[in-house]
């Protein structure tokens, strides 16, 4: 495990995930919204070239997700970590974060604030969220037919997440 995806659906805790396996394991974790979004929420022109100097490392860990990105980070990742959520599960978690950011005028990647105002956009997350889980699913059913050597850890619920970390522990 050493240039590791984590992919789903919008909410399902991927960047969370990606963060501590980082940790745990010593990985370089690059968070893809941070190079996709610039400041007012303009995607940044440098965005598919930072991606592939991250995936150009030996050792990684990222979210899978950015149309234009995934063929990069696939074509690198050994191990793809999959977090395939209910419906139900991912929306609860995207709502909360989504009310949090809200409500606190939490500041994210590049210095962007996510308001009320923001759930109109098509592609905010929890619109996004609703409207494309299966999308999320079958994508993930694609890229493993496409790359059988690919080792995968598929987890349907959060605490089969907390079960297999436990189980790893620390690097």
């Amino acid at each position: 495990m050493q240039r590791v995806l984590i992919a789903g659906s919008s909410g399902a805790g991927k960047s969370t995930l990606a963060a501590e396996l980082g940790r745990r394991h010593q990985l370089p974790y690059t968070e893809l919204d941070s190079l996709f979004h610039g400041p007012r929420w303009v995607p940044r022109p440098e965005f598919l070239d930072d991606v592939r100097a991250v995936v150009a490392g030996n050792r990684w860990v990222s979210e899978w997700q950015y149309d234009e990105a995934r063929p990069l980070l696939l074509a690198r990742a050994d191990t793809l970590i999959w977090l395939d959520f209910p419906r139900r599960s991912v929306m609860h978690r995207v709502l909360r974060r989504s009310l949090r950011r809200a409500l606190l005028r939490e500041r994210t990647f590049n210095d962007n604030t996510e308001g009320f105002r923001n759930w109109l956009d098509p592609g905010h997350p929890v619109r996004w969220a609703w409207s494309h889980h299966e999308h999320a699913r079958a994508r993930v059913l694609a890229a493993i037919e496409q790359r059988p050597e690919l080792t995968v850890l598929r987890f349907r619920s959060p605490a089969e997440v907390r079960r297999w970390l436990a189980s790893v522990g620390p690097a």
